[in-house]
Parts: structure tokens; sequence; C-alpha cells
């Protein structure tokens, strides 16, 4: 089911996210995230987006250029970031039509626990770190536009 994406100024936006304790009960939420995501020609959605307010989210970096490569990160923690930085111009799904350059780490490394309930870790870099981040602002209620005096 395509679930509706909330659109900014929703306050749910800006809300600070709460911790997923059971995983197991994500299920039907992870696939409905995955076909609004696909369906909206999104790369990332976070939970917030849904209008459910957990640390949660969804992502493929890869799946316009051809090849899909789903990511479910939930409870999401960022352990590293690069000095080196790049700026690229990202949209989002909640603020149509307005995308903003941003300045983010080039690499990050972050754990998080996968849609199975297992802790993972990983490093992602370019535009896939750029990608997490974007979608760990949404769970500490940030959105683009917050960087747009700062790019």
């Amino acid at each position: 089911m395509i679930l509706p994406i909330v659109q900014h100024p929703d306050p749910r936006l800006r809300q600070l996210c709460a911790p997923v304790f059971d995983v197991a009960e994500l299920g039907g939420l992870i696939a409905e995230m995955f076909e609004t995501m696909y369906a909206a020609s999104g790369r990332g959605l976070a939970a917030p987006q849904v209008g459910r307010l957990i640390r949660l989210f969804v992502m493929d970096c890869t799946w316009k250029e051809g090849e899909r490569s789903p990511v479910v990160m939930i409870n999401p923690e960022i352990l590293s970031r690069s000095p080196e930085t790049q700026r690229n111009e990202e949209g989002c799904l909640s603020i149509a039509d307005h995308p903003v350059w941003v300045e983010r780490p080039e690499r990050i490394e972050v754990t998080w626990t996968d849609a199975q309930g297992a802790q993972r870790r990983g490093g992602f870099k370019g535009f896939a770190a750029a990608c997490v981040l974007h979608e760990i602002d949404h769970l500490d209620g940030v959105l683009i536009v917050d960087y747009e005096d700062k790019a």
C-alpha cells in the first residue's frame, strides 16, 4: 500500500523520533515505506515522512540506475564522520520542488538494526553517505531547508 507522504510544514517533521524496541512489528510498515518511496521516485524515506515518529528509514541509492540495493535502518547511530566534505543538491519527498545545496561529510560509519533485528555496522561514502545523513536528519527533526543559509 502506498502511504501518504507528510508535507512541510507539518509539525511531525520537526519531532525527535522515538527508538524502536520491537523490530518484529515493523514488517508491514517497512514494505509499505519501500513501495511508497519507489512510487514517489525517491531514494530514501524516513518514518516521520509517513507520520510514524520512530527511528526507522528505508533507502535505495542505486535503483534509478537499474540495480536495486534496498537498505533498512532501525535506530541508526553515526559512529564517525570524515573531515572531508561533499556538497550535493538534495531533494526531499516532504518538500516538493525545493532542492537545497547541502554540505555533508564525504564518508561516515554507522551502526543500526536491520529488518531482521540483527545489529549492523557499515561505512558509506559519497552519495550513499549523504542519503544516510539526510534520512537520519529526518529522525532528528532536521530538514534540508535548515541548511539553506549554511551552504
